[in-house]
């Protein structure tokens, strides 16, 4: 009788918990553990700084199943314990306690870690990173009315930390390194609407910030000291200046690593048996033609169906465009699709961007290359069957509001719902 397959997944976030469920959905009925190196069972991070930091949400929401779904399923998780090698040769993982445990297939899902700030009273406390459920509680407490906030980075984490503190009647400071917050994300016009959005709500935004040191007292941080010499008191700092995928496993485990783990769009790595899938994937995308790795939930819900089935010997692809939300004071945001800085000629808008209530286009020649909606909602797969159709819009019909979107669309190619 054939011996039972045995799957391992490392990592405790969204894609691993997902890809548990996907494997037991698809018929893997052989042994699965899930290896995470916190304390709590995989759950989601987009609430740790929306709902949940705002206390919209409560602790079991932000988990991906309950506790009892892991005891139904015959899913081992085996928590707060780090895997410190993986040798992909003889298919096994060791643990931090020196076990080894074999696999017949493993995923690595082990995500993404925040770039540290590089200067001088950087590690004082008070000084304060949002990745885990630990850090998005600390925010919780440091954000308090009339408390002197600097934010360093004006990105997705940054401005979405600023409004829950403003949220909390705390003063704000963001600093900017560059002209604009989501400059090079959205481009000129759209990242103005961000920045209008935080001064309205009473942010001090800074543009063109350079840190030159943290200052502190008694080991606390007290402040932050500029390059041009102004001194900003600050009761917390919150650092968002990008995240590092966390490859160390993979990298010593002699798998192809290029701005994280490389995989072929089954997610499939360069090691026989061992898949990628979340933040930490580089994996090919058929539609667009390239390497992508996104940092965004959309692929960690996603990408794990396709590993799971990839991992079970089916032939699955993972092809579906980026997609990333955002919510901020009165401003909900959903993006979907793909454009590098310069890489589109023009933004072609739809609605008003003075009230915050539109559609934006990012468009190379006649084809939408992404699409955003902004309070504008029930859109998100009509845009991207705009992308995937290759649809060729004229500019004066897709920014008319009164020419419904779904019109400009080939009749093939309109869309059964509207999913994220």
């Amino acid at each position: 009788m054939p011996r039972a397959k045995t799957f391992v997944i490392v990592g405790g976030g969204l894609a691993a918990g997902k890809a548990a469920e996907e494997l037991r959905e698809h018929g893997h009925d052989g042994p699965l553990l899930v290896i995470g190196d916190e304390r709590e069972r995989p759950y989601i991070r987009p609430p740790l700084s929306k709902g949940y930091l705002l206390g919209k949400e409560d602790r079991e929401s932000i988990h991906v199943h309950p506790e009892s779904w892991y005891r139904e399923h015959d899913v081992d998780l085996l928590l707060g314990t780090s895997v410190t090698s993986v040798d992909a040769r003889g298919r096994t993982v060791t643990l931090d306690d020196g076990r080894r445990v074999p696999y017949t297939g493993l995923l690595l899902a082990t995500g993404s870690s925040p770039r540290r700030l590089s200067v001088p009273a950087a590690d004082l406390e008070g000084v304060l990173y949002l990745r885990r459920v630990g850090d998005s509680e600390r925010l919780k407490e440091a954000f308090t009315e009339g408390a002197r906030i600097v934010v360093v980075g004006g990105g997705w984490i940054g401005l979405e930390t600023a409004a829950a503190a403003r949220a909390a009647g705390a003063e704000v400071t963001v600093l900017e390194h560059g002209e604009l917050p989501l400059l090079k994300v959205l481009g000129r016009e759209a990242a103005e609407v961000f920045a209008g959005l935080h001064r309205d709500h009473g942010v001090n935004l800074r543009p063109r910030a350079e840190i030159e040191a943290v200052t502190g007292t008694g080991g606390r941080v007290d402040g932050v000291r500029l390059a041009d010499g102004t001194r900003l008191p600050a009761d917390a700092v919150v650092v968002g200046v990008g995240i590092t995928p966390n490859v160390r496993l993979a990298e010593e485990a002699g798998l192809d690593v290029r701005n994280g783990i490389v995989t072929d769009a089954h997610l499939r790595t360069s090691a026989d048996g061992v898949h990628a899938a979340g933040d930490v994937a580089n994996a090919y995308h058929p539609r667009l033609g390239r390497h992508l790795r996104v940092e965004h939930w959309a692929n960690a819900l996603h990408q794990p169906r396709t590993a799971a089935l990839s991992m079970l010997g089916q032939d699955a692809v993972y092809d579906r465009l980026p997609y990333f939300y955002t919510d901020q004071y009165d401003l909900g945001m959903e993006y979907t699709g793909y454009t590098e800085p310069g890489g589109y000629d023009r933004v072609v808008f739809r609605g008003s961007r003075e009230e915050r209530r539109f559609l934006a286009f990012w468009m190379s020649g006649n084809r939408v290359l992404a699409g955003m909606n902004v309070n504008l909602w029930d859109v998100i797969g009509t845009i991207r069957a705009l992308i995937e159709s290759g649809a060729e819009p004229d500019d004066a019909a897709l920014a008319d509001p009164s020419v419904p979107l779904e019109s400009l669309l080939p009749p093939h190619a309109r869309p059964a719902g509207e999913q994220a």
